[in-house]
């Protein structure tokens, strides 16, 4: 298991964006967060198998349906998530 960071932007902030992440993540049974950032963008971070990344990148390129992703950076990250995948 592996964390992730990624920072998503578009027409990611007012169109329920985190909270259609956060269901979409719940349901697959991800742990982790998004949260709104002070430039625009989203915030995501996840704690998965190499093998399930795939899957965790489709759900933060789905978001909703008024949600526009132009660009998701990826980065590793040392912040490990269990529990419930939540908005911050």
């Amino acid at each position: 298991m592996k964390s992730y960071r990624f920072i998503i932007s578009g027409r990611v902030q007012g169109v329920w964006y985190r909270k259609s992440v956060q269901g979409h993540a719940q349901r697959a049974g991800f742990s982790g967060f998004v949260r709104n950032l002070a430039d625009g963008t989203v915030e995501a971070g996840v704690t998965c198998s190499a093998e399930r990344l795939e899957e965790f990148m489709a759900l933060l390129h789905r978001g909703s349906e008024a949600s526009r992703v132009d660009t998701i950076a990826q980065y590793e990250s040392i912040e490990i998530h269990q529990g419930p995948f939540e908005v911050r």
